[in-house]
């Protein structure tokens, strides 16, 4: 169970992996060995899975972002979703329920890239019935 200094050190490292021990230990009011300890056993625990960066696509040349819903035949389910998690251009990959059996957020340099992306390279892989690009506007949080 999590107590309420696990929780605040969860926040702060989801917010800033890089947020230094010395500063949770200083707004928890605790030492940095004790910070150091309980980051440990949330990793044991596997609440705390990695540590990961956040990067501005479009800074990078990908201009369209898409959460595109892709639907297989029931038999080809896993099949398709092992071949999506092998392109680059797919960031994050799910498998889920409601309006479509896979969702994908795939990053592309412009229009012509993701429809090319939509139409020869999701489409075509075998299995797919549907793809569902949802471009995404603006990241609000």
């Amino acid at each position: 169970m999590l107590d309420e200094r696990d929780k605040i050190i969860i926040e702060m490292l989801t917010k800033d992996a890089r947020t230094p021990f010395t500063e949770i230990a200083k707004v928890l009011g605790i030492s940095e060995t004790a910070v150091r300890k309980r980051v440990r056993a949330l990793e044991e625990k596997g609440i705390i899975q990695q540590y990961t960066i956040r990067v501005h696509p479009q800074k990078l040349g990908y201009n369209l972002i898409s959460i595109t819903g892709v639907d297989t035949k029931p038999e080809k389910l896993f099949e398709v979703a092992n071949k999506l998690k092998e392109f680059d251009f797919v960031k994050e990959l799910y498998l889920s329920s409601g309006d479509h059996m896979i969702m994908a957020e795939i990053w592309a340099k412009d229009g012509e890239d993701l429809a090319d992306i939509m139409s020869n390279k999701i489409g075509k892989i075998d299995g797919v019935t549907k793809v569902c690009p949802a471009i995404i506007l603006e990241r609000l949080k």
